[in-house]
């Protein structure tokens, strides 16, 4: 692997769902390559296949037919250890639900990341530290989640997401659940974020958050335009 190598490739992917009369086909054989340092946005209508992109990118799920390769790496050839190591280490996640603990503070949401690894780092704290300040969030690292408005849910979501340093971090409708003036906070700390080294792929509805981007696609019937 070299950093020249993209860190995604999706060649032809396939998925299909049962359904009562059979099947149906929710991606119709798609093609997506991602360089390392682009800011993927998919938009499309709802159904039409963005989150079950994500989903496979992520390794949450498998394909019906087709390949991924990450970091040049076919996903198909890989135990099932591997596949976990990936998702520990190289791969963060943020979704429309902050999924928190409520009646812990954001410092201890962040941390909660850390009890996946096999062994926890000396510096897991001087870590959450430091991405707590970047997320802006360094003043209120105390307070309890159910305290914090959205718009700081949401941040110390992406702050755990990223403090291991995932090489790639996918966002499935990270600002459904915002206002206008919390949506952009949010979305300059996904760019802030991408500027350091990151790449992120993300699935949203929302058209006005393109100029946040590298790369557009649109999610239509199963295809990617």
């Amino acid at each position: 692997m070299t950093n020249s190598t993209p860190i995604l490739q999706i060649h032809n992917l396939k998925k299909t769902f049962p359904a009562p009369d059979g099947y149906v086909e929710v991606l119709r054989g798609i093609n997506l390559t991602v360089k390392r340092g682009e800011f993927v946005m998919i938009t499309g209508p709802s159904g039409s296949g963005k989150s079950t992109i994500l989903n496979l990118s992520a390794m949450l799920d498998t394909p019906t037919a087709g390949t991924i390769r990450f970091n040049g790496k076919d996903i198909s050839d890989l135990k099932d250890y591997e596949l976990c190591r990936i998702r520990k280490h190289e791969i963060g996640m943020v979704f429309q639900k902050f999924c928190l603990l409520p009646h812990r503070s954001v410092m201890d949401n962040v941390l909660f990341r850390f009890r996946y690894l096999e062994q926890i780092p000396d510096n897991a704290i001087t870590l959450a530290r430091d991405i707590l300040n970047q997320m802006g969030l360094g003043s209120i690292s105390t307070r309890y989640a159910r305290l914090l408005s959205a718009g700081e849910m949401q941040r110390t979501a992406i702050a755990r997401a990223v403090v291991l340093r995932p090489t790639l971090l996918v966002a499935d409708e990270p600002t459904g659940n915002l206002d206008g003036a919390s949506t952009h906070t949010v979305m300059e700390c996904f760019r802030n974020l991408n500027k350091s080294g990151l790449t992120i792929i993300m699935v949203t509805h929302n058209q006005n958050l393109l100029e946040f981007c590298t790369k557009h696609k649109i999610c239509r019937e199963g295809l990617l335009e």
